[in-house]
Parts: C-alpha cells; sequence; structure tokens
C-alpha cells in the first residue's frame, strides 16, 4: 500500500470538461501513487466517466496531466497507452472471435512483434516471437487467475464474471503504469466480486497506480487507499474509505443517512 508521502505517479489538475453548455467536469484534481488503489464514486451523471476521458485525451478537455512527473497534458490517447496509461470502460472489450490467449497476444503485440522485412528475411525468427508471445500470454492470463483450460475459448464461450476480469488483464497488457477502471464489477456478484477484489489488489501489488470508478460501495471501501467522491462534475470530498463513510457531505449527497 503507497504511503501518504509517495510522489504520485499520476495527477492531474484542473481537469474541465464542456459538452456545448454543459459542464461535465469542472475544475477535477487528484493523484495516484504507484502500487495504490484511488476510488471515484458518485451518483449517476456526476461525472466519473468524463474524468477518465478527460485523462486519456479522449475529449476536449482543460486541465493538466502528468504521468511520472512528466507533463504528458498534449498526448493522444494511444500515445498515453504506450507510456502506460491505459483505460478500461465499463462494457467489455476484447475481439469476440479471437480466443483469450490470442486477445491476450493481441493486448501484448507492441512488445512481441516483428517488422514486415524480418518476417520475410527471417521467418525463423518470427515463428520463435511467436511462440514467445504465446507463452508470455499464457503466463499473463494465469497470473491473474484465468484458468489455462479457458485459454483456447472465444470470450463469448466464458463466464461472465470472468470476462470482466478479462478486460481488465487485457488493458493492464504487457505492463500498465496507470490502470483507470471503469465499474468493473458491474452485473457480477458474490465469488466473481471476490476473483475481481483480488485481481484489483493484485494490481496493486504490482505496482500499478490504479483508479477505479465503482458503485459496488462494499468493494471500493474494502481495496481503496483513498476514495475521491464526484457530484455534479466537481469534487466533492476526499480521504481514506473511514474518512468517506464519516464525511457529512458526502451521506448527504450520495451514501445516504442510512450508510
Amino acid at each position: 500500500m503507497a504511503g501518504a508521502a509517495a510522489p504520485p505517479l499520476l495527477a492531474v489538475q484542473g481537469l474541465t470538461v464542456r459538452y456545448g453548455a454543459l459542464t461535465a467536469l469542472n475544475d477535477m484534481s487528484w493523484q495516484v501513487s504507484a502500487g495504490e488503489i484511488l476510488g471515484i464514486i458518485g451518483p449517476n451523471g456526476a461525472g466519473k466517466s468524463s474524468c477518465f476521458a478527460a485523462v486519456t485525451h479522449a475529449v476536449r478537455r482543460d486541465g493538466e496531466v502528468r504521468l511520472e512527473g512528466q507533463r504528458v497534458t498534449g498526448l493522444k490517447t494511444h500515445e498515453l497507452a504506450r507510456l502506460g496509461l491505459r483505460r478500461t470502460f465499463q462494457q467489455n472489450a476484447f475481439f469476440g472471435e479471437l480466443t483469450l490467449l490470442e486477445n491476450a497476444m493481441a493486448a501484448m503485440l507492441r512488445d512481441h512483434s516483428t517488422s514486415l522485412a524480418q518476417s520475410i528475411a527471417l521467418p525463423w525468427r518470427e515463428l520463435a516471437t511467436r511462440r514467445k508471445a504465446e507463452a508470455a500470454a499464457a503466463e499473463l492470463l494465469t497470473s491473474f487467475g484465468i484458468a489455462p483450460e479457458d485459454h483456447g475459448k472465444r470470450p463469448g464461450d466464458i463466464a461472465y464474471g470472468t470476462q470482466r476480469l478479462l478486460s481488465v488483464v487485457l488493458a493492464y497488457g504487457a505492463g500498465a503504469r496507470a490502470l483507470l477502471i471503469d465499474e468493473p464489477a458491474a452485473g457480477t456478484g458474490g465469488a466473481d466480486m471476490k476473483r475481481l477484489a483480488d485481481l484489483l489488489v493484485d494490481l496493486r501489488r504490482r505496482g500499478v497506480a490504479v483508479v477505479v470508478i465503482e458503485h459496488h460501495m462494499d468493494l471500493i471501501m474494502a481495496i481503496a487507499d483513498r476514495i475521491v467522491v464526484i457530484d455534479q462534475g466537481r469534487k466533492l470530498a476526499e480521504g481514506t474509505p473511514a474518512e468517506i463513510q464519516r464525511n457529512e457531505a458526502v451521506l448527504e449527497a450520495y451514501l445516504g443517512r442510512a450508510a
């Protein structure tokens, strides 16, 4: 677990997103360190997903984004991904016609690929690279709890809970530095939610800066080191789970008096 004095791996300052006359995100600032889980909660329509879109430059926005101390505000989404800043979406994201192993290989392609010239002139090298990629992809899936017997299946042939895990694992790929995860527990419960919690904790153990949007309060309160509460596009509160549970403004606006 990251200490309070740990330098931020990912820091956002003053992020603002406007859709015409609507301000979806207003002067949002937070930071997260390597090996830390930051939870983001708030009512539907509060601006949580707009926050992720702003951080990854998927929408026009004002403000600043820094990754490992470097200003990356102007970089495009795919450039940020190459630097290790990646995200998931509320819907599962994978190639439905590929097996789980092939999906994992695609996610790691930039680290296990050969050029066209090498493929033509040195086919043995391409074969060796593919075998290395298959081994790395199998290790990735297995290390996050996706059983080897599922690796040859297509995503549509595995349980929904495992699909949710797969989306996070593919976003992590060959090793994300900062991973923004949007409602990973949606539609899950019981044992599947426990597996998901274990995966998120494992990412923290690997030194990833993890930011999670989540509506399941039991999950986020159990795994997050700190929580940011968003309401109507603004940051309402920030603190440890215990502090958030005691915060009067949060109780009034989101959690409810019975929380």
